[in-house]
């Protein structure tokens, strides 16, 4: 087995690992070491010694997530020369023990059962590690780290900053300040973006906006802070083929998101690994898997049905997607366990696979049922039974066994369920994450009319009449000929109500107007008038003159604002107003009293987002009472009906209705009214301009928790 090198000089292979070797030794020489790793229980304090071969100047860094439960201890430039990757322990709260060395760091991660409080401190050549609630120790240094880690567990977290920047490469770094350095913290990514979930924290109202940072060139495209509950969560969306890294020192967290190359991405299989070029004539299978395993650290063990001789030449490719063509060239497939590799052909890999699963079904047939009862707090007992498929026995979409059962109590809003152990489990972490208190959204609509209106109206009376007074005062009208009307008492029984004059007492003069054209009426405002009278020197010939006008303007402005609270998803109504009654014939010809509404109405279903916004189904009517039309009255409606997101307390339009009549009417004399200036005297003139506009706003808020409203105050 060998390669061909420069200057076409063979070269064996074992003597290029053996210098790789070499050369792995020395760099580990002058680096730290991690020696080994015990473990030590004393009452409810377990205490981890990482045994080093020099003494650390500084507190590694380390940090803990809480699903699943973990706690990491990073070891800055330190290999790890422990025989063993993975210790399983049965101590107290603690699962296993992984170490793994990724370049010249050393990561210890401390498996849990559930999250634990913890505390780091250097003693001489030793890293010790505290985990426990309620840890003692008699020593005054242990009992202070333990008296931290139980105050870290109990306060409350906070956010002082969050800012980007761009790093190497292109990459984009999302950095976050922290007021303490221990804190509960799940990052995991969800199809393009990664969700960073910080328990027990705070975030001031400063920092609860959306950061978009697209033009620096990097996957990066939005950060957005929100606040659920007692819970921080940093959304980090990107665009584009990437991977993340995440990392904290001291108080700072740091979530790094870089783009893959092309050559890293091969073929959607994201290769990574270190390049290496292979140059091999008809060489065996289980040889080759040995060069790459002595290539990457790794620890390779292979079946005994792997075998076959294989040619390649591969120049400057990763060693995970050489050995990745190496698998397919032979129809192999490989399980990773830390960083060990088993490598066999598939079909076996799969059928051990199979009966791993069919022995882990019968021992679930085999294990005891146990019964377990939930109290659930801020939700119905049926209604979570018929989401997980609970109700009634255990089948199809349910997430029970086949043995398994649930019945809920609504009286007590408990859930009672018969199942396996395991499955227990899962109702009870389905519970945790689903029995939360819905949050609450005020909605407020503000409906505003408003008006401006003009109307004039010009109009004139214009009379003529002869008239004389016998010698006796006995009033008359001169008729054509030599004829005369004599005008005794009230004529027509009018008098000067209706425009007539007085001649004497009890007697008055006809009304003697030939153009009758006044100003109308606007409402109940009466037109104003002026008048006077042209007569003959001997006051028996009359030319009777009214003008009559009449303008108005009129503003006004209307505004409704009902408001209503609800939970999140929940629809609310609330609506004011009158019923009007109306009669309606029966099939039997007799008639009925019926009702109809009249009223202002806000019906709205709220749904919160994960970035703090607010979806709103929302129905908003304004109706109101019409003209009479017979006995019952036509209904005046303003609806407006629609989805729209709106902000958390910002305000939204949605709709208007903006309406403008102008109108010119002019009643006139034929012939005399055309006549220039003249023809005012025989014309009425009406004019009227009106604008009315309805616009209907709508702000939603979200209406905080005592716990939210209790957070820490930053200084």
């Amino acid at each position: 087995m060998s390669q061909r090198g420069f200057g076409g000089q063979r070269v064996s292979s074992w003597a290029i690992l053996w210098a790789m070797l070499l050369l792995a030794s020395a760099s580990h020489a002058e680096s730290n070491a991690l020696r080994s790793v015990d473990i030590s229980r004393d009452g409810d304090r377990i205490l981890l010694r990482a045994q080093l071969s020099h003494a650390l100047k500084t507190l590694p860094p380390s940090f803990s997530t809480l699903t699943p439960p973990r706690i990491v201890i990073d070891l800055p430039e330190t290999v790890n020369t422990t025989s063993t990757m993975r210790q399983s322990l049965d101590i107290g709260d603690i699962r296993h023990l992984d170490i793994v060395q990724a370049g010249t760091r050393t990561r210890i991660v401390i498996n849990l059962k559930r999250p634990m409080a913890h505390s780091t401190r250097l003693h001489e050549k030793e890293v010790q590690i505290v985990l426990g609630d309620a840890a003692s120790a008699t020593s005054p240094t242990t009992s202070t780290a333990a008296e931290k880690a139980a105050r870290i567990a109990s306060e409350r977290n906070a956010v002082l900053d969050i800012d980007f920047r761009r790093g190497e490469e292109g990459a984009g770094r999302v950095i976050i300040d922290l007021a303490r350095e221990q804190s509960a913290i799940d990052i995991r990514r969800q199809g393009q973006a990664v969700v960073i979930d910080l328990m027990k924290s705070a975030l001031p109202e400063l920092l609860r906006r959306r950061l978009d940072v697209k033009d620096f060139a990097t996957p990066v495209q939005e950060i957005s802070a929100s606040v659920n509950g007692d819970m921080v969560r940093i959304s980090v969306a990107a665009m584009g083929q990437w991977d993340h890294v995440a990392w904290q020192t001291d108080r700072r967290l740091v979530v790094e998101l870089k783009p893959q190359k092309a050559e890293e991405r091969g073929n959607g299989r994201g290769y990574r690994g270190e390049k290496l070029s292979l140059n091999f004539q008809n060489i065996e299978v289980r040889a080759l898997l040995q060069v790459i395993a002595d290539f990457t650290g790794l620890n390779v063990v292979a079946s005994d049905t792997v075998g076959g001789n294989l040619t390649l030449r591969l120049k400057d490719v990763p060693w995970d997607q050489a050995l990745d063509i190496v698998m397919q060239a032979r129809g192999l497939d490989m399980r990773k366990s830390g960083n060990v590799l088993w490598i066999a052909p598939k079909d076996e890999l799969l059928t051990k696979e199979r009966l791993e699963l069919e022995q882990r079904a019968q021992i679930n047939e085999l294990e005891p049922l146990i019964t377990e009862t939930f109290q659930l707090n801020y939700q119905k007992a049926e209604a979570f039974q018929k989401v997980f498929g609970l109700d009634g026995q255990a089948g199809r979409g349910s997430i029970l066994s086949r043995r398994g059962s649930a019945s809920a109590e609504p009286r007590s809003n408990k859930l009672f369920v018969t199942d396996t152990p395991g499955k227990l489990e899962e109702v009870r972490r389905l519970i945790l994450m689903t029995d939360v208190p819905q949050r609450q959204v005020m909605i407020e609509a503000r409906i505003v009319e408003a008006d401006d209106s003009f109307n004039k109206n010009l109009g004139v009376r214009l009379g003529y009449r002869d008239i004389s007074v016998t010698a006796g005062g006995t009033p008359g009208i001169n008729l054509p000929g030599s004829a005369r009307a004599v005008v005794t008492g009230n004529y027509l029984g009018a008098g000067e109500q209706s425009g007539q004059l007085a001649s004497t007492a009890g007697s008055y003069m006809p009304n003697t107007q030939f153009v009758d054209l006044p100003a109308g009426r606007i409402g109940t405002a009466n037109p104003g008038s002026i008048g006077f009278s042209l007569f003959s020197a001997g006051a028996n010939r009359f030319l009777n003159l009214e003008l009559t006008a009449l303008q108005a303007d009129g503003k006004g402005k209307i505004i409704s604002s009902p408001r209503v609270v609800t939970a999140d998803q929940q629809p609310a109504i609330i609506e004011q107003g009158e019923e009007i009654p109306y009669q309606q014939a029966t099939s039997s010809g007799a008639t009925s009293i019926q009702f109809k509404k009249a009223n202002l109405k806000l019906e709205v279903t709220p749904q919160i987002t994960p970035d703090g916004n607010i979806i709103l189904t929302v129905d908003v009517a304004k109706d109101s009472r019409g003209i009479a039309v017979g006995n019952s009255y036509a209904i005046d409606t303003k609806h407006v009906k629609t989805n729209v997101q709106v902000e958390n307390g910002g305000t939204v339009v949605l709709g208007g209705i903006f309406t403008q009549e102008e109108r010119s009417t002019i009643y006139k004399v034929p012939f005399f009214g055309d006549i220039p200036l003249l023809g005012q005297l025989f014309r009425q003139t009406t004019q009227l301009r009106s604008q009315k506009e309805l616009l209907i706003f709508i702000t939603p808020r979200i209406v905080a928790d005592l716990a939210a409203a209790g957070a820490v105050q930053l200084r």
